[in-house]
C-alpha cells in the first residue's frame, strides 16, 4: 500500500488497466480449462452430478455462476472474436459470460461492439428475451390421449407408452425436461459408456420416477412414498422383496428405507403373514423441518440441491442409528445413492457433514492451500 501512495493519478490507472488486461487473460485460459475439464467428465471421479457442481464446489461459487462459467467456456470455442475480446480485456467476464448465451459466429462482431457500450444487465436481458422467444415458439400438435404400462422381464422391469393432446403433453414433458435437466448421469459402471442421448434418457426415467414419488405421499407435509416390503422372521441381508413387485437389492432395499415410508409385511418361510413391523424410523415432520433449516439442502459439496432432498441415516436405522438429527443429514437423489450403491460415506463434524470417498478417504473438493501447492 505504501508503493500505491508514491505513484501519481495516472500510473495508478495505468496499473489498474494492465492488471485488469492481465486478469482477463487468466480468466480466458481458466474457462479453456474449464471447458477441458468438462470433456474428461473429471467431476464424476468426485461424485458431482455435473461440471457446474463440482465447480461450485471446488472453488467455492454459487452453482448458478458456476453454470454459467461453464456455458461460456465451451461457447467460446465456436465464438473467436469473443474469445479475443475477453483474452485482450476490452470485453469483461461478465459481460462475456451473458453474451455468450445468444452469440453467434456471424453476429458476435457487432454484438460485440454493441457490448462494450452497455451494461451487463442490458446485455443480460437482450439473452433473456431470446430464449423466451425460443420457447414460446414451440408448435403444439393435438393428438389422441393415452397411457398404457406394462410389465415384462419376470416383473423386473415395466415399460411404459402414451400420446397426450399437445397442451398437456408439453406440460408433463417439461416438468420432465427441467428436473432431468438438475439430475447427474449416475455413475453405473456398463462395459460399454453410454452416448449423450442414452444418458438424458436415463434422466429422464429419474425424473419421471422422482415425481411421482413425490405426488403418491399419503402424508401431505412429506413426498415420501410407502413401500411396502415382505421379509421373514430370519432375513438379515437376504429374501426382501417390493409387494407386488420384484426382489431387491440389499442395498437398494437399504437406500428407500432411509426415508421411504415402510411397512414391513413379516412372514414366515412359507410365506404367510405374520404382522405388521416397526415404522418408527420414519422422520416426523418436525424433525424434518429441522434437518432442512439446518442442512440447506443436499449436503455433498457443491450440490446445494433442495427439491427432492431425502433424509439419510448416517447409521442405519436397522443397525441401531436413531432417528435423531445427529444421525440425519440430507442428500439428493443421486448422492444417495452415491452412498448405498457406489461405496461412498458422510458423516457430521460439529454439525457439517463431511463426505468420505469408498475406501475411507475424506473428500476435499477444493484446491490445496497455495502454501501446500507449492510445497508439494
Amino acid at each position: 500500500m505504501a508503493v500505491a501512495t508514491e505513484l501519481s493519478d495516472h500510473e495508478v490507472l495505468e496499473r489498474i488497466d494492465v492488471l485488469h488486461g492481465a486478469i482477463s487473460a487468466h480468466q480466458r485460459d481458466l474457462l479453456r480449462y474449464v471447458a477441458e475439464c468438462d470433456d474428461r467428465r473429471r467431476w464424476r471421479k468426485d461424485g458431482a452430478r455435473d461440471m457446474a457442481e463440482w465447480l461450485a464446489g471446488r472453488l467455492g461459487i454459487s452453482k448458478w455462476a458456476a453454470g454459467r462459467w461453464v456455458h461460456a467456456a465451451h461457447s467460446l470455442e465456436h465464438l473467436a472474436l469473443t474469445s479475443e475480446a475477453l483474452l485482450s480485456g476490452s470485453l469483461r467476464l461478465d459481460k462475456v459470460l451473458e453474451l455468450t448465451r445468444f452469440a453467434t459466429s456471424s453476429s458476435e462482431h457487432s454484438l460485440i461492439t454493441w457490448a462494450q457500450r452497455v451494461s451487463t444487465a442490458a446485455i443480460r436481458r437482450k439473452a433473456d428475451l431470446f430464449e423466451r422467444v425460443a420457447i414460446e415458439d414451440v408448435r403444439h400438435l393435438e393428438s389422441a390421449r393415452y397411457l398404457r404400462w406394462w410389465s415384462f422381464d419376470d416383473g423386473k422391469r415395466i415399460g411404459l407408452g402414451g400420446e397426450f393432446p399437445a397442451a398437456h403433453g408439453h406440460a408433463i414433458t417439461a416438468a420432465i425436461s427441467r428436473l432431468a435437466q438438475t439430475l447427474p448421469e449416475h455413475p453405473d459402471k456398463d462395459p460399454d459408456p453410454f452416448s449423450a442421448e442414452d444418458s438424458l434418457a436415463r434422466r429422464r426415467a429419474d425424473a419421471l420416477y422422482l415425481l411421482a414419488q413425490s405426488s403418491v405421499a399419503e402424508d401431505s407435509d412429506s413426498p415420501r412414498a410407502t413401500v411396502v416390503v415382505r421379509t421373514t422372521l430370519e432375513s438379515t441381508e437376504e429374501g426382501r422383496e417390493i409387494s407386488g413387485g420384484p426382489v431387491i437389492h440389499p442395498q437398494v432395499y437399504r437406500r428407500l428405507s432411509c426415508d421411504a415410508r415402510l411397512q414391513f409385511v413379516v412372514t414366515d418361510r412359507k410365506g404367510n403373514a405374520l404382522g405388521i413391523g416397526r415404522t418408527s424410523r420414519n422422520i416426523p415432520s418436525w424433525l424434518m423441518h429441522e434437518l432442512s433449516y439446518r442442512d440447506k439442502g443436499c449436503t455433498f459439496p457443491g450440490c446445494h440441491m433442495k427439491a427432492f432432498t431425502q433424509a439419510h441415516h448416517i447409521k442405519h436405522w436397522e443397525d441401531g442409528g436413531p432417528t435423531d438429527l445427529h444421525n440425519l443429514v440430507l442428500t439428493c437423489y443421486y448422492h444417495h445413492r452415491l452412498v448405498h450403491e457406489h461405496g461412498w460415506d458422510v458423516r457430521l463434524i460439529d454439525s457439517v457433514a463431511q463426505w468420505i470417498r469408498p475406501g475411507g478417504e475424506r473428500f476435499h473438493p477444493g484446491p490445496d492451500p497455495p502454501q501446500l501447492a507449492m510445497a508439494s
